[in-house]
């Protein structure tokens, strides 16, 4: 399988379709969609994930207004990859709803971060994880009946937050305004989050400031120190060290390579 092209936070107003070339293409939907299915009008309620096949003719609209936000992987595959997708039974050239996008938006992200520095196993490593998230969809189409997270109380309050966190990065997330919000004390709010999520609150808000920094790094041309404070660190050797465990480089050698991969 070979990867053509990674784009990831993209946002636009108008329709979506055509444009995107005669290869498959991967679409991980971030806001809700209008498409059609079987001549009628169908809309998704929250994150989906659509497999566009080579000469698809599909196209999905904004919903109420709301510009489309969406990552999107173009991509060329064998006769072994076409074969393996059969297999999973995936619902292909419409959009599959999420009960959750951080798996796939994950595997999205450490598949950009790899096209960056294409290390001898790069093929390989690509190969996995479109596997992984194919293997995502599957499971998302496959699960009929509700998820046994979704019991965990405030579940829908919870991911929303999460949604707000990296819709906000910058924004300064307070735990005692949190909890007071939804009436439950520190410790239980922490033990909620985590067995939500998998991972703390303050994994998530730091998460998402470095993916907004990186970001502003590719796109704009602030100085480190400038986006360390916009993303709210105090320190920008603290910011420095933080962004070279997240990424694996510092950030001044993330930007030059950033413009060496459109170049």
């Amino acid at each position: 399988m070979k990867i053509n092209r990674i784009q990831l936070n993209c946002r636009r107003s108008s329709a979506l379709g055509g444009e995107m070339g005669a290869d498959p293409v991967l679409l991980l939907f971030r806001t809700p969609v209008e498409y059609i299915e079987n001549g009628a009008v169908k809309r998704t309620i929250g994150a989906s994930a659509a497999l566009l096949t080579s000469g698809y003719k599909q196209s999905f609209r904004p919903v109420k207004g709301n510009p489309l936000r969406y990552d999107i992987v173009s991509f060329k595959t064998s006769a072994a990859d076409r074969q393996y997708i059969s297999s999973m039974n995936l619902k292909q050239d419409v959009p599959v709803e999420l009960e959750d996008d951080f798996v796939i938006s994950g595997v999205l992200r450490s598949m950009q971060s790899q096209s960056m520095h294409r290390g001898k196993h790069f093929s390989e490593f690509m190969e996995l994880s479109m596997r992984l998230i194919f293997i995502a969809i599957s499971d998302a189409s496959d699960n009929c009946e509700k998820s046994s997270v979704e019991k965990i109380p405030h579940y829908v309050k919870l991911k929303k937050l999460r949604d707000s966190i990296y819709e906000d990065p910058v924004n300064t997330w307070s735990v005692d305004e949190i909890c007071s919000e939804l009436h439950i004390s520190k410790t239980y709010f922490h033990r909620l989050y985590f067995a939500a999520f998998g991972v703390t609150c303050r994994q998530d808000v730091i998460e998402s400031r470095l993916i907004f920094a990186a970001e502003m790094l590719k796109n704009t041309e602030n100085t480190v120190t400038e986006i360390a404070e916009i993303c709210g660190y105090d320190s920008e050797s603290y910011f420095m060290r933080q962004f070279k465990m997240h990424k694996g480089c510092t950030p001044t050698e993330y930007r030059r390579r950033a413009k060496t991969t459109e170049e």
